[in-house]
């Protein structure tokens, strides 16, 4: 069967609007708990080194999904997936993508990561047309112009650093997490938005662990600097259960309804979240960022009009 990522559901016109609905929904909550993890990351990124963050995390999100997934879908179901796909796809493009999101992090800042991660819908659009399941109409890319306009003006003036190799991370570190989301939900059409996660973060988790244990043995020390204490277990508990294991599990729901160009565009309201979240812990209020995130969600509106 021919993987449809346009938002194509039964021909009565009430659930066609439910499915959208909770397409949207679901993207909208995927990244709420995604941009949880921003302010989480950076104050873990002061003692831990990056390969070693993202280990722990994905080793994490396992220990949560894996027994989830075998109590929800049962040992048939686990038995019976494609393990190497699955594995293949998690392991290049969420292994090394989430992996590169860090590094760029890591040597820039939370908001010049936001701010290339705005070209998400692009890169999303870009590998749509590669595998010919997308013809954008002009709503479209106007949705997909007004989303990413939105995006910058949520970040604009916030002086990021310079782009150099952390900015060129970020970028594939996109194609990457948008070549990943479109092939599990095209190549593992039998199973759920659980199964889906857990599967192919089953092939990140084997891919990152390889090069950390790899690392590890050619004399490069890369564990925390500072003993793990219980406010960096809280932590890494919002950016890998949260962040990581609940907001890929709403993603891939989502793009299950409305296809990965589509639910890609939630991604350029994630800086409106990130000020959300700050402004509860005591940071300012930004109109700016708020209007830019209008500005986003007009855009994801236009982009499904039909």
């Amino acid at each position: 069967m021919a993987f449809q990522p346009e938002p194509l559901g039964p021909a009565d016109a009430a659930a066609l609007r439910a499915n959208l609905l909770s397409g949207n929904a679901l993207g909208m909550v995927s990244m709420l708990f995604w941009a949880a993890g921003f302010p989480a990351a950076e104050l873990l990124l002061d003692t831990w080194p990056p390969l070693a963050l993202i280990a722990a995390r994905l080793l994490m999100v396992l220990v949560l999904l894996l027994p989830l997934w075998l109590a929800i879908d049962g040992v048939h179901v686990l038995a019976n997936a494609s393990w190497r796909r699955g594995i293949w796809v998690g392991g290049i493009g969420f292994g090394f993508g989430t992996w590169l999101l860090l590094i760029s992090q890591s040597l820039t800042d939370p908001v010049t990561v936001a701010l290339i991660a705005s070209a998400m819908p692009i890169a999303a659009t870009l590998i749509e047309l590669f595998y010919r399941v997308r013809r954008p109409s002009r709503l479209f890319l106007i949705g997909m112009a007004a989303s990413v306009t939105g995006g910058v003006i949520a970040t604009w003036g916030k002086s990021p650093t310079d782009f150099g190799l952390g900015g060129l991370a970020a970028v594939a570190s996109c194609f990457l997490f948008a070549w990943a989301s479109f092939c599990t939900v095209r190549d593992l059409p039998n199973l759920t938005a659980l199964g889906r996660t857990t599967l192919t973060f089953t092939g990140a988790a084997i891919v990152v662990v390889i090069m950390f244990l790899g690392t590890t043995l050619a004399g490069v020390d890369v564990m925390p600097r500072a003993p793990v204490d219980g406010r960096q277990i809280t932590l890494l508990i919002v950016y890998a259960i949260g962040a990581m294991a609940l907001s890929q599990v709403c993603f891939i729901a989502a793009i299950a309804r409305l296809g990965v160009a589509v639910t890609s565009l939630h991604i350029n309201i994630a800086p409106f979240y990130v000020m959300v979240i700050m402004t509860v812990l005591g940071a300012t209020w930004s109109w700016q960022q708020a209007f830019g995130a209008a500005i986003v969600g007009l855009g994801v509106i236009v982009s499904q009009r039909r």
